[in-house]
């Protein structure tokens, strides 16, 4: 294969959903009027797939935050953070970002997919071994190869396959990182990191929990998963990123066990890409105040999940895990989820498509993300959207979902 006879067969792939009239791919959203409505081909459509999980990114004070800052700072800080990219609002998020995770020291990065590369390859090393569940997300797996170190997965969801994995390493298990992540994002399954924790600290290796989609909808106070479970002294690194919960873009490391400031000078992808702009940090900023002081965002994102979870269940369709803020349907092949998800659209919903080789276990999946912001009228929208999927496509047992329309 030459150079670029690959990009033919990716476009080969792409021709297909294109054949049926789907153009799901990066598709446009012309207008975004408010965190959950939005226009599409100039079709008003309710934005069901953008992991908006508490609805901030419309939030008044996260926007004069950043109005305030573009005004008083610029537009960009044209340089990295080791350069001239540190302003005093990089310093400020991360003391904010400690107070809030009860962390010794946290980093912050220009995105979430950075910290994970960075933080990763740097922790570990040649000599070292990195140890994640199989379903890990593509930065952690890139951040992996990028390491040197020696890679192994374990069965998704599974301690008891990373302690049989542990065990085999022997003395080389106190070199290891086990890396995991808070609630999965394409089929919204959560992992056992209690179960984890307890594997990790009886064979002596290291855990990095990539809490990007729990940060925000878990935890008492929001903390993630890692509260949720009881067990936030245990994890030695958390990496996130404020493109979920807190509606903006970039990510973090932090640790509560151990000083991580001294990577700052030995992460590639920290020394060498330029820093957030100040508006970003700013919004940000704004975003996690309202994370410790609104939990009646979370109490709203999970009641919604709930109900629209029970509601696509009762209709019929194969889901992805026990309901969470991301709510994976199961279809039979990609052809039929491409049709599907152009039905939800007409009817005025937006989900994610994700068909092979970009989802998990090959499978075919339409990826819906509830909001906090999301109205009980939107919810029967999307709930309705799906019962007509459920009517023209599925060759099952129509069912009423349960009153929730």
């Amino acid at each position: 294969m030459s150079l670029l006879e690959k990009l033919e067969a990716a476009q080969r792939s792409q021709d297909v959903l294109k054949a049926l009239g789907v153009n799901a791919i990066g598709a446009t959203i012309d207008v975004a009027g408010s965190a959950t409505e939005g226009e599409i081909a100039g079709n008003r459509v309710v934005l069901a797939g953008t992991n908006n999980y508490l609805g901030l990114t419309f939030d008044q004070a996260c926007v004069d935050a950043a109005v305030a800052a573009v005004r008083s700072h610029g537009t960009g800080t044209t340089g990295s953070r080791l350069a001239n990219g540190t302003y005093a609002c990089h310093a400020a998020l991360e003391d904010e970002l400690n107070a809030f995770l009860g962390a010794r020291s946290s980093i912050v990065f220009t995105t979430g997919y950075v910290a994970n590369v960075g933080t990763i390859s740097t922790l570990a090393g040649p000599g070292d071994v990195i140890v994640l569940d199989a379903d890990s997300h593509a930065s952690i797996y890139e951040g992996a190869k990028l390491s040197g170190a020696e890679v192994y997965r374990f069965r998704h969801n599974d301690p008891d396959d990373l302690a049989k994995r542990l065990r085999r390493l022997g003395e080389r298990a106190s070199r290891t990182l086990v890396i995991v992540e808070g609630l999965y994002s394409m089929l919204g399954d959560v992992s056992p990191l209690k179960k984890i924790c307890e594997v990790k600290d009886r064979y002596g290796a290291y855990l990095l929990l990539d809490d990007a989609h729990s940060f925000g909808t878990m935890g008492a106070n929001g903390r993630g998963l890692a509260e949720a479970q009881g067990c936030e002294d245990e994890v030695d690194f958390i990496t996130g990123t404020f493109s979920k919960s807190l509606g903006s873009v970039g990510g973090y490391c932090a640790s509560r066990k151990h000083d991580i400031n001294p990577l700052r000078a030995q992460i590639r992808a920290y020394m060498f890409t330029a820093s957030s702009t100040p508006s970003v940090i700013a919004s940000t900023r704004a975003a996690l105040q309202l994370i410790g002081r609104r939990p009646e965002l979370r109490t709203r994102l999970w009641q919604n999940a709930k109900r629209v979870h029970s509601a696509l269940g009762s209709l019929g369709f194969t889901l992805g895990a026990d309901f969470s803020p991301v709510i994976a349907t199961i279809m039979d092949s990609p052809q039929q989820a491409a049709s599907a998800w152009q039905m939800l659209l007409d009817a005025g919903v937006y989900v994610n498509l994700v068909v092979p080789p970009g989802a998990p276990k090959n499978l075919s999946i339409l990826r819906c993300s509830l909001s906090a912001a999301h109205t009980p009228d939107q919810i029967n929208q999307i709930i309705s959207a799906y019962a007509l999927v459920a009517d023209q496509l599925m060759d099952r047992p129509k069912a009423v979902a349960g009153g929730s329309i």
